[in-house]
């Protein structure tokens, strides 16, 4: 048999999924190698997708050719959009997920895959010959040959999970962890450390108390990830609910601390601040009395139920009586305990943005390797190692999204700039230009970017145009199109705004916050029938439009700050100074910048520890 590829992806997770499906369709011979391949994607953790920052990387991944967005909207159980109730660069959609159905997805598109072969096994050693990878050796002692290698083993390796004082070597429950694969990397000079993660006991739905507990519905608009979705939920839409701990319930909790292997000593790594243990909550916040739990379904005809915001390594015991404290779980029975887990990953400030080693040639890493938590981090990171992994085979400019282009690249860009001390979570706060980065136009941003790579297909592009036409079509016509006081202002009376004392254009009254596009329409016949000249995806068009036209000032503000801003991603130094000899540069700006090596001005400004006139130093000796 032939072991000879241009990329080989280490790992069947997310990150992998759509580094494997990026390079293959973009025409690198490619194998996939993952332990199992009945869990290609597997949600080890809540089998839910989006959520705040989150939901727009799964837009930005969809908008460039990757499939997350589609394989959700497939699996949906339930969909909202979050944060409504703020502005449109805060809407970030979520779907809960069957947990089965999305793995099987995931096979059907990569068995469909031209170029891409799927091989099951564990890989244990990467082979590096004149500090380039040249392919992997797998525990069946299969030598497989590529150009690239992407690691994308997320909690695999040295993987070590934790029930009260039990130790099990994993990955996830019921999965082996990777035991030598660290160390084969690790001796070519790459930087390592370990985190930990978690997850809640599993409860079976038979023996909830749902009247204890307040239904949480799902919305059934026109909202998708994809924009190759047509809106239409393919599974039967379902509840999630919501209660509350108690007292009683934190006092059994605190009475079982000293089995917690987070606190007893036995747990010595970083874990997710944004998403704490039940444990760290009761001990951070003594004072509160209750912490709100989500119990959010598992499949369409499943019983299994993900109790959210109960994450635990705390004995089974522990965790059942302190939830059977709480009235709707007084009876609970569990599938499986919750459980901590603690794995290696690797610095990625030894990164470059492309997610290429610094240290070994064609060496590629993404998702939980690189020190990030959630599925969707990890897939956008592995869509973007796909890519150029897929680059440095076949020649071509490095594929890099900017801070300014999409959470994806902010995303990165801390990564390699800043590195972590802790699971890197997403979070709209983490992006500068978020009004420039909303959900709504990832198909426009993006799409075209993709399409210059090869990667979107002719379909999607297409809708892209149609989209994009569309929008200046009414944005053109609610700019020129003049109303009269006279012929609009008991509709504006009946609006809750205030009336016009003169004549004025369609699209100052958009501006208005009561004013929308939907409401103010039906007065304006005229304007009505231009709406109804859209044919396709009406809502979607009309929804992206009224944005444009009420944030038109943000938008503009926040594009010439980022144009602004980008004379300094301009100013190339990697390579051109000796940091350690730079003396008016602070020592630690010198041990910093000698560390990262970053690749503009503008990246180095972003160094936690590099002062502004450290960067007037660096501004001085490059001739600015």
């Amino acid at each position: 048999m032939d072991f000879k590829y241009d990329v080989i992806v280490i790992g069947g997770g997310h990150a992998g999924c759509e580094a494997a499906a990026a390079a293959a369709n973009l025409g690198s011979r490619t194998c996939l190698v993952t332990m199992d391949m009945n869990k290609i994607a597997q949600m080890s953790c809540n089998p839910a997708v989006g959520g705040i920052a989150k939901g727009q990387i799964v837009r930005e991944i969809d908008a460039l050719g990757g499939f997350m967005g589609i394989v959700t909207d497939k699996t949906s159980l339930q969909f909202r959009m979050l944060n409504r109730s703020k502005g449109p660069a805060m809407w970030s959609p979520r779907a809960q997920c069957d947990r089965g159905k999305y793995i099987w997805e995931w096979r059907k598109i990569l068995d469909n895959t031209d170029n891409l072969t799927i091989w099951q096994d564990t890989v244990r050693e990467i082979i590096v010959e004149d500090g380039e990878v040249r392919g992997v050796v797998t525990d069946f002692d299969v030598t497989m040959r590529a150009k690239c290698v992407i690691v994308t083993a997320g909690t695999f390796l040295n993987g070590l999970m934790h029930v009260g004082r039990v130790k099990l070597q994993g990955g996830r429950v019921a999965e082996p962890s990777s035991l030598h694969l660290t160390e084969s990397i690790t001796r070519h000079g790459i930087r390592h450390g370990r985190m930990k993660t978690g997850t809640p006991v599993r409860i079976d739905a038979r023996s909830v108390h749902f009247e204890d507990m307040e239904v949480q519905e799902g919305e059934n608009d026109f909202h998708s990830f994809s924009f190759m979705s047509d809106g239409e939920r393919q599974l039967k839409q379902l509840n999630c609910w919501t209660c509350f701990t108690n007292p009683e319930a934190h006092k059994v909790l605190n009475e079982g601390l000293p089995e917690s292997p987070l606190y007893n000593g036995q747990i010595q790594s970083i874990g997710p601040r944004y998403c704490p243990s039940i444990e760290t909550k009761i001990v951070t916040f003594p004072d509160k009395e209750q912490h709100q739990l989500f119990l959010e379904p598992e499949g369409e005809t499943s019983n299994e139920l993900y109790l959210n915001g109960f994450s635990s390594s705390l004995p089974l015991r522990i965790q059942l009586e302190a939830l059977r404290c709480i009235p709707a779980f007084r009876e609970v029975v569990a599938y499986r305990p919750g459980y901590a887990i603690e794995y290696d990953f690797f610095d990625p400030t030894q990164l470059l943005h492309t997610l290429e080693s610094k240290v070994v040639k064609n060496l590629f890493f993404a998702g939980q390797v690189n020190g990030t938590t959630g599925y969707e981090e990890a897939a956008g990171q592995g869509l973007i190692a796909g890519i150029n992994a897929h680059i440095n085979c076949h020649g071509g400019k490095p594929f890099v999204l900017g801070r300014d282009q999409a959470y994806i690249g902010v995303l990165i860009d801390d990564l390699v700039t800043k590195g972590v001390d802790e699971p890197y979570r997403m979070f709209t706060s983490r992006a500068e230009y978020r009004i420039l980065l909303r959900q709504d136009d990832s198909d426009i941003r993006l799409t075209p970017l993709s399409r210059e790579l090869g990667l979107a297909s002719r379909e999607r592009v297409e809708r892209m145009e149609k989209k994009h036409t569309e929008i200046e079509r009414i944005t053109s016509y609610v700019s020129s199109y003049s109303i009269k006081p006279n012929l609009i202002n008991d509709a504006l009376q009946s609006l809750g705004t205030t009336p016009l004392r003169q004549g004025c254009k369609l699209i100052d009254l958009l501006e208005r916050p009561q004013i929308t596009i939907k409401n103010l329409a039906p007065f304006i016949p005229a304007f009505a029938r231009e709406l109804e000249k859209i044919n396709e995806r009406r809502e979607e068009i009309i929804e992206a439009t009224e944005i444009k036209i009420k944030y038109a000032g943000y938008i503009d503000r926040e594009r010439m700050i980022a144009d602004r801003n980008s004379r300094l991603e301009n100013i190339r130094i990697k390579g051109k100074f000796d940091y350690s000899s730079i003396q008016s540069l602070s020592t630690e700006a010198r041990q910093k910048l000698t560390r990262i090596d970053p690749e503009t001005i503008g990246q180095a400004s972003r160094i936690p520890g590099i002062s502004p006139s450290d960067i007037n130093v660096l501004l001085v000796l490059s001739g600015r």
